[in-house]
């Protein structure tokens, strides 16, 4: 019985290799911002420079005697403020209880001023919705991110990411290996995307939880920077001879 013969790199034309590869360039290139996105929203939020696994406690649990709003103005939106006193302004308004009355007559007009060119779902769903009262309010008192706006992210990151790693995969199979290696190596990414979003609910009651959303992460990144640096030395600098 003559042996099955799948379809590998050498089997596909130049044109397909160019295509392939821009595609894979360009979504490295994607998640390299993702993750420059990443640092700039969390990091800073326990009052000191740089991403730390307290930012990340905060992000998902909350603070003790904290608000990721408060935390936010103090550090890293601080330059965002137009007006220095705007900080002061806000901050007595979170101290005094962050009421909608206070909101409207005081808040509202430095956040749409200030804020919401970046704060909009529509815009950046991953950052606090700045735009009303009812979500201002949920980063305006102690505590991380509410269950709606976990929900809300998470099935956003699981479609879109969802693709990415598919069509990735996709490629990625075209490579010359192990067929038991690539099986594995398909699978990591998502069961890394999957573990990561859990851990974020985990998060929200077990705060010890945010070094699997560290982790979690961490692998998906670096296991999809790996297919797509594999796919591309084999496209282009793998021996392209067929078998005998």
């Amino acid at each position: 019985m003559q042996k099955e013969h799948y379809a590998r790199f050498r089997d596909i034309s130049v044109s397909e290799r160019i295509l392939n590869t821009v595609f894979l360039l360009t979504i490295g290139m994607g998640y390299l911002m993702a993750l420059a996105n990443m640092y700039y929203t969390h990091q800073g939020l326990d009052g000191k420079p740089g991403l730390s696994i307290e930012d990340v406690v905060i992000s998902y649990h909350g603070g003790s005697n904290q608000t990721r709003l408060g935390t936010a103005i103090n550090g890293i939106m601080k330059n965002n403020l137009r007006y220095a006193s705007d900080k002061d302004v806000i901050m007595q308004w979170i101290q005094k209880g962050a009421d909608e009355e206070g909101y409207k007559e005081k808040i509202q007009p430095i956040l749409e001023r200030d804020c919401v060119f970046c704060h909009t779902p529509t815009v950046n769903p991953s950052l606090p919705d700045l735009t009303h009262y009812s979500t201002v309010s949920e980063v305006s008192h102690a505590g991380g991110a509410t269950l709606p706006t976990l929900v809300r992210v998470s099935h956003i990151h699981l479609f879109g990411i969802a693709f990415i790693l598919f069509f990735i995969g996709k490629i990625f199979l075209l490579c010359d290996m192990n067929v038991h290696i690539k099986r594995v190596a398909v699978v990591i990414p998502f069961a890394a995307m999957l573990l990561d979003v859990v851990s974020w609910f985990i998060t929200k009651t077990t705060p010890s939880f945010a070094y699997v959303v560290v982790y979690s992460g961490a692998l998906m990144g670096l296991s999809m920077g790996l297919q797509i640096l594999l796919s591309i030395y084999q496209m282009w600098f793998y021996s392209r001879k067929s078998p005998n």
